[in-house]
């Protein structure tokens, strides 16, 4: 068997969880929270505005659809998609029909960005003034303890100037300017095959690094009931493993959905194993790259064929209904509240 070098980071942790839950099995779950988070980029690949609009168009036809006949979750409600939108793109149109989407109540917007041999001051000033347009100009982003707050992921999975040289990023101490910022959590990982993948996997964690050295996410707090908060920057984390099916080899599984890495019921199977847990709860966080063509006819499908996010969300409810878990379909801020509202402490007396 063949892993990549980045394997090396993240592999023991999960031969050690792998092994303390066979010897110590958990006591079931009792709710599954799902959230999609997609690295959404209409303007990805340097194409023109026109593409750009078709490549929502698509998203504003087909999604909709997609979600109302999606099975419903125990509160009635249909899944949520997540779009983390580029603060390098930013184009009026663009945000205001995603913004005009996310009235319906089932996609929100977030905040992703690429940027390469930054500074903490431009860094700053980036998101900052990302954040006020999203907010003030197209109404968008959420208010939290009295601050508009926001989600994010790192573009080029470059995390805390996590990769090699410090290329696609530039800036140390990246966490800590993100929690000063109003970054309620950070979404990036898992990143393998990436050089940048986090030592810390399938966990719901605090960062505790250096903010003099990179990669600050690589030391932690795991999040616990009533725990509080325990570090800089909140964590929420994706599925990360080895599957299996139908391979002579194992394949990462990193909980994406793509052309190259459908869902299946056999992966749906895998994400619950994997996924983080907090108490009662599973936390699946997914993610994808959905405004490329080739992504989101996989995803959407076309008017002759079906994609798999339906498909998808059909087996999460079978999973969900075959071990007694109560199913919340979630966008990135409705699971960072899920989160919030179990590891805060528990108020006593009067």
């Amino acid at each position: 068997m063949t892993l990549p070098k980045c394997a090396e980071l993240w592999l023991p942790a999960y031969i050690r969880d792998r092994t303390r839950n066979i010897l110590h099995p958990r006591p079931p779950a009792k709710r599954l929270w799902v959230a999609i988070t997609d690295h959404y980029e209409p303007f990805g690949g340097g194409v023109s505005a026109q593409v750009a609009a078709s490549r929502v168009a698509a998203w504003q036809e087909r999604w909709p659809v997609i979600a109302a006949n999606a099975p419903r979750d125990a509160d009635g409600r249909q899944p949520r998609y997540t779009f983390f939108y580029p603060q390098e793109d930013y184009e009026a149109g663009t945000i205001d029909a995603l913004a005009e989407m996310s009235r319906t109540g089932t996609t929100d917007v977030e905040v992703h960005i690429h940027h390469d041999k930054d500074t903490a001051a431009g860094f700053t000033e980036k998101i900052s003034t990302f954040c006020s347009r999203l907010h003030n100009d197209h109404g968008l982003l959420h208010h939290h303890e009295g601050r508009v707050v926001f989600g994010f992921i790192h573009g080029n999975w470059a995390l805390d100037n996590s990769l090699p040289g410090g290329r696609r990023c530039g800036v140390t101490g990246e966490l800590q300017l993100l929690r000063d910022l109003g970054c309620y959590a950070d979404f990036t990982m898992p990143s393998f095959p990436s050089p940048s993948q986090s030592r810390i996997i399938n966990k719901i964690y605090w960062t505790t690094g250096d903010p003099s050295k990179p990669r600050g996410f690589d030391h932690g707090i795991e999040a616990t009931v009533g725990g509080g908060v325990q570090g800089d920057l909140l964590m929420i984390t994706g599925p990360t493993g080895l599957h299996y099916k139908e391979r002579l080899t194992p394949w990462l599984e990193a909980g994406e959905i793509a052309i190259h890495a459908e869902p299946i019921r056999y992966r749906v199977k895998r994400w619950l194993s994997l996924a983080p847990r907090l108490g009662d709860d599973i936390f699946l966080k997914l993610f994808a790259h959905g405004a490329r063509e080739d992504n989101a006819e996989i995803l959407l499908g076309t008017a002759s064929k079906p994609g798999t996010l339906g498909p998808m969300f059909q087996w999460i409810h079978e999973a969900a209904q075959q071990h007694n878990l109560e199913l919340h379909w979630a966008s990135a801020f409705e699971m960072f509240k899920a989160v919030d509202n179990l590891i805060q402490p528990k108020k006593t007396g009067p």
